[in-house]
């Protein structure tokens, strides 16, 4: 049985799997830029590591966390408000898989946030480059599944999504070689 406020919780948690998508493609942003700064002079590596440490913490914990918080709270009421529809639906499950490695992806990266707050560099510019994909990826497969549903063929989804794996890969090895072409 659906409740007469059951499109506005979808809506609303709808709105912070955005927000949360939101989060995790700037933080790694973040992290790419705060790592690059390391190879500043002083007194300018000093400002800018202070500087994205200020604006890592703000987007971690003012946005990023409360967002993956109401997307589980919110989008359990959904799920719970028509049990019978999603827990008997096989893409639901494929779904959840996904939001799973989405979540171990968002705790990955609130330890490189740890790392990076205790001038901790452990990664590279460009891993972190591949590591900011990864939440693109993420999407496509959540997105795709949740509006293509039950057409079956998730071979084709797979597929899809390998493509655009190899794709997002080559583009990211594209920008790496031209920024080390303009000595950047």
């Amino acid at each position: 049985m659906v409740h007469n406020w059951f499109p506005y919780l979808l809506a609303t948690h709808i709105i912070f799997v955005v927000t949360w998508f939101a989060g995790l493609f700037y933080i790694p942003r973040l992290f790419i830029y705060h790592t690059e700064a390391q190879k500043k002079q002083e007194p300018d590596k000093t400002i800018l590591s202070n500087q994205f440490k200020i604006m890592e913490k703000r987007l971690w914990y003012g946005i990023t966390w409360p967002s993956m918080i109401l997307t589980f709270i919110l989008g359990f009421s959904v799920a719970s408000l028509n049990a019978s529809y999603y827990f008997s639906s096989g893409w639901f499950f494929v779904k959840l898989s996904f939001v799973f490695g989405l979540t171990l992806y968002h705790f990955q990266c609130g330890i490189l946030y740890k790392r990076l707050q205790n001038d901790i560099f452990r990664w590279s510019s460009t891993q972190l480059r591949f590591w900011n994909e990864v939440a693109t990826l993420f999407l496509f497969a959540i997105v795709f599944i949740v509006v293509l549903k039950d057409q079956g063929n998730y071979w084709w989804g797979i597929t899809g999504l390998l493509i655009f794996a190899g794709l997002l890969i080559a583009a990211t090895l594209i920008y790496r070689k031209k920024r080390k072409e303009e000595g950047n």
